[in-house]
């Protein structure tokens, strides 16, 4: 991958898609769609209080539907369920929806309730089994998936001090992390003698963590490296052996690698790391930047690795852009959504 990523690249947008009426908060690509003829599909989430779901179709993407109830304010954020079948969204009316997807109809076949206000964010674990739910009122909910679709609160997590902003699952493990505007990433695991979750670590800037409201986070293909992002206008890349944890060798603490400062000059909203080790990072500056780890020349080995800009997309979007996610399926295939209302697909690539 280094080869390839050597020499001219340019963020080339090659689609524009509009249709929502108010700014878009956060974008989700189906995990099993774009890939053995199936075509890619995009979810949008935005202040309209609808999710649009988008279908490439040839070079073009249409809106193949609009979700629009049950939610009655802005919806936050929307995450598939690790089969494909199952949207679940989180709206500002404190309620989060399921949705299954099904001969090209999407039925609301379950509506969560329970957070006391805004829900900011949903994430599936690798399985299926579980969903974590995060909002303004302070709290993360686990919900166990039980046979027709029904969802049971299994924990109620308390700890931040703050609006949290985002839950993530680890990608192979399951251990939750949240991320909030109290300026800290909180990890949380299950006791497998009581059965109840607590959190197990909390990166905060005590241990080189964040000094601002911590906006996302997201993990390396292999889910032993995390970065994490920033109103404190940085990005931070954490280290984990997580191999140890994998056979049972207890916790594996996150460590911190490094940080990279002085790329955006305004809060750095989203982040995501693409299969092949990209890193984007979308923020209030209207740009988007894309990081690659830095091999050349290391003079303290592989222990230390660094991060290097690969590319500035300046004016990405005319607005704030909110959401940046690289397609799981095709590489190097990038959406990003913004405060303008639009939504852009990218692909990054050689300039010959």
């Amino acid at each position: 991958m280094e080869e390839a990523l050597e020499g001219n690249l340019e963020l080339k947008e090659i689609q524009r898609l509009e249709g929502h009426s108010d700014r878009v908060w956060s974008l989700a690509w189906n995990p099993v769609a774009g890939a053995a003829g199936v075509p890619a599909m995009l979810a949008s989430s935005s202040g309209d209080k609808t999710v649009r779901v988008w279908q490439q179709s040839g070079r073009d993407w249409d809106c193949v539907a609009v979700l629009d109830e049950p939610h009655t304010r802005t919806v936050r954020s929307s995450a598939w369920s690790p089969c494909g079948k199952l949207l679940a969204t989180v709206s500002f009316d404190a309620t989060a929806a399921i949705w299954k997807h099904a001969g090209g109809d999407f039925d609301c076949v379950s509506t969560l309730e329970g957070h006391e206000n805004e829900v900011k964010s949903v994430s599936w674990n690798a399985s299926g089994s579980l969903l974590a739910t995060c909002s303004r009122d302070k709290s993360v909910w686990i919900w166990e998936v039980l046979p027709g679709n029904e969802f049971e609160c299994v924990s109620v997590l308390q700890g931040h001090t703050q609006d949290v902003k985002m839950v993530q699952w680890h990608p192979f493990l399951d251990i939750l992390f949240s991320c909030s505007y109290d300026n800290t990433v909180k990890v949380w695991a299950e006791d497998i003698d009581s059965d109840d979750w607590h959190c197990v670590q909390t990166l905060g800037e005590s241990n080189n963590g964040h000094s601002s409201t911590v906006w996302a986070l997201s993990f390396n293909s292999a889910g032993d490296e995390m970065v994490t992002c920033s109103d404190d206008l940085t990005l931070k890349i954490w280290k984990s052996e997580i191999q140890k944890q994998q056979v049972g060798d207890g916790y594996a603490p996150w460590k911190h690698l490094c940080t990279l400062s002085g790329y955006h000059d305004r809060t750095i909203f989203s982040v995501h790391w693409s299969r092949d080790g990209i890193i984007a990072s979308g923020a209030a500056d209207d740009a988007i930047r894309l990081f690659v780890e830095n091999k050349d020349g290391q003079v303290d080995g592989p222990s230390s690795p660094s991060y290097k800009l690969l590319l500035k997309k300046e004016k990405a979007h005319d607005m704030d852009v909110n959401s940046v996610q690289w397609s799981s399926k095709e590489t190097r295939l990038l959406a990003s959504a913004s405060d303008d209302g639009a939504i852009k697909i990218w692909k990054l690539e050689s300039i010959s």
